[in-house]
């Protein structure tokens, strides 16, 4: 539970200095911003790796994961419709009529798939914690909770395509993304690469180089226009996948301290990448950006807290998904599989850091970083309301005459 709080703590500390920060560090501030980006990817690859890590599929029986699959991106795209659509009809005023404008779709959708993935480390870390470990529970949302942080991996490519247009550069995104996927798929678990926390450091430190002088290397080329932009996301992950991995040996203490000390730094950093939005005046900003969503008015505080309430009840409402399918359980063990996948974390928060790399903030912006907050905030609740459901289902299978 410290963990999980600390992460909401984190995030609204960042959140406050990115509004100190710009007027404290006056002209040294591009450079302050340049140094944090380049520690925030470095960590979510770091993050990204460890996920993929735990991904394991039996590839013999893969059929018997497309109900799964199937699952997991329903519980992944439900939330992320239902915030998207919030924003575009509940936020904006009416008279801005923003969803007749494309561009306020595209910038929305891309802003709120940060409502579609699970934190898988900490849902894994406190079910298992919790006692859960050898139940249904826990095994199938292991698999659901991989699969939906997969998803939004993959779709994030698209969203891409959609934020920039289909250039030639796309073109061999598209490629390395199909090409890192084959490879993740056929070499799966395959190689024996040191994994200690120095190890998947330094991988990190090199994915982020080789991607920043690919964008650098296109960008003196051919322009920002003609760059060439791969997400970290997606290789980081890759790379965890074809690790093979021994889970019977358990983390020293020093790999998790060190693990969770990243995780922490991490959630600190998408808080200071937070764009100035304190004292900004809108209407100035509407004729300077080129964003549509950054030029909706901010409203009053109380009117901010209303829709973070809201984009967490309709977001968690998405993730309910799972109780239509597996018929063949109890309706409680159904249902502690989505409510365990309310979690939400450093997935999520990549993907808002990525929607800032696209200019886009304003007030949905800091209801979606407020209502990320207020949902790890939760997160205790949610699993142990996760872990009555699931024992009451085991005692009850207990109960039944034989």
């Amino acid at each position: 539970m410290r963990k999980v709080y600390t992460f909401s703590f984190l995030l609204i500390i960042g959140l406050v200095l990115s509004q100190i920060l710009p007027n404290l560090l006056g002209g040294n501030y591009p450079t302050f911003k340049e140094v944090t980006d380049a520690l925030l990817y470095i960590s979510l690859a770091f993050i990204m790796i460890n996920v993929g890590r735990e991904f394991e599929l039996n590839k013999k029986q893969w059929r018997s994961y497309t109900v799964d699959y199937g699952v997991a991106m329903g519980a992944a795209a439900f939330p992320w419709i239902f915030v998207a659509l919030y924003y575009l009809f509940a936020v904006a005023p009416p008279e801005m009529r923003i969803w007749e404008n494309g561009d306020a779709w595209k910038e929305t959708f891309l802003l709120s798939r940060y409502a579609a993935p699970t934190s898988a480390g900490i849902l894994f870390t406190m079910l298992a914690a919790a006692g859960l470990r050898y139940t249904w529970v826990y095994k199938k949302v292991q698999v659901l909770a991989i699969f939906d942080d997969l998803d939004t991996i993959i779709l994030m490519i698209p969203i891409q395509i959609l934020m920039i247009g289909m250039r030639w550069q796309m073109f061999i995104i598209i490629i390395i993304a199909i090409l890192l996927l084959w490879i993740g798929w056929k070499k799966m678990n395959s190689f024996s690469l040191r994994q200690n926390w120095r190890s998947i450091l330094l991988y990190s430190f090199l994915l982020f180089l080789f991607i920043e002088v690919l964008y650098r290397l296109t960008t003196h080329f051919y322009g920002s226009e003609g760059s060439i932009h791969i997400e970290i996301l997606l290789p980081a992950f890759v790379l965890g996948m074809i690790m093979k991995g021994d889970h019977s040996v358990v983390p020293s203490k020093q790999e998790v301290r060190v693990s969770n000390t990243i995780s922490y730094i991490f959630m600190l950093l998408v808080g200071i990448s937070m764009p100035l939005f304190i004292g900004v005046n809108y209407e100035a900003l509407g004729s300077l950006t080129s964003s549509v969503i950054n030029k909706i008015p901010m409203p009053s505080w109380n009117v901010i807290a209303i829709h973070v309430i809201i984009v967490t009840l309709i977001s968690n409402i998405g993730k309910l998904f799972p109780l239509l399918f597996y018929r063949d359980r109890s309706l409680s063990e159904r249902l502690a599989v989505s409510v365990g996948m309310f979690t939400r974390g450093e997935v999520g928060a990549g993907v808002l850091f990525i929607a800032i790399g696209y200019h886009l903030g304003g007030v949905l912006l800091v209801v979606s970083v407020l209502a990320m907050s207020l949902n790890l905030l939760l997160t205790g609740l949610f699993i142990s309301y996760t872990k009555r459901l699931a024992m009451a289902s085991t005692e009850k299978s207990i109960d039944k005459p034989v």
